[in-house]
């Protein structure tokens, strides 16, 4: 295989939605889920989170002092994991193709907390990848240069071979700066497209 294909998770293979984490939240902690929106934000303690700097405990908690809730760990965790709204079929469909003409792996900004959960729920859908890189476990995160590298690395791959799709722009801007062919990708149909025209190179 001269090539491997290297996907994020969420918005690019699970379909996620972060207002539920909000409702969740505000359903109980009885505060109006504007405070979410408002002042939640992707502040240090989170990027601390998502390289395993930080146990879901102590983010919530940071998240209690910050934004003036207060719920217990169990209520902050259900809203955490409420963010699923299940897998991209179309892009699934295509991934056993995938894994017959690249090696296919995933590369995730996440938290041990959100990866227990979907191993939990989509553990068939995710079979398909060789393996899993989670932020939290390598213990870096995208966009960092180093990151790409060292997943790079991890896969046996040089960066120039792997092609990474993504749908932040800055991960995707990263990714390029590492050496990676990357593409800017957002929901299951413009995946899929970008993931048969991986397949038609091949044929």
């Amino acid at each position: 295989m001269e090539k491997a294909v290297l996907l994020d998770l969420g918005g690019v293979v699970l379909d996620i939605d972060f207002h539920r984490v909000f409702a969740s939240w505000a359903k109980d902690s009885g505060v109006d889920k504007s405070l979410f929106y408002d002042q939640w934000s992707l502040d240090d303690a989170y990027k601390q989170h998502e390289v395993g700097a930080l146990s879901f405990q102590e983010y919530s908690a940071h998240l209690a002092r910050s934004l003036g809730v207060s719920m217990s760990d169990a209520c902050w965790q259900k809203g955490w994991n409420a963010l699923w709204v299940g897998v991209y079929g179309s892009v699934i469909a295509l991934l056993p193709q995938l894994t017959q003409r690249y090696t296919l792996c995933a590369f995730s900004n996440t938290n041990a907390t959100h990866a227990a959960s979907f191993k939990h729920h989509f553990g068939t859908e995710l079979s398909h990848f060789e393996t899993l890189y989670l932020s939290h476990e390598v213990g870096q995160r995208k966009p960092d240069t180093q990151a790409f590298l060292t997943v790079c690395e991890g896969m046996g791959y040089a960066p120039k071979d792997v092609v990474f799709l993504d749908d932040s722009p800055e991960n995707v801007t990263g990714a390029k700066a590492a050496g990676l062919e990357a593409y800017l990708t957002r929901g299951d149909a413009q995946v899929a497209s970008q993931l048969k025209t991986l397949l038609e190179r091949l044929t």
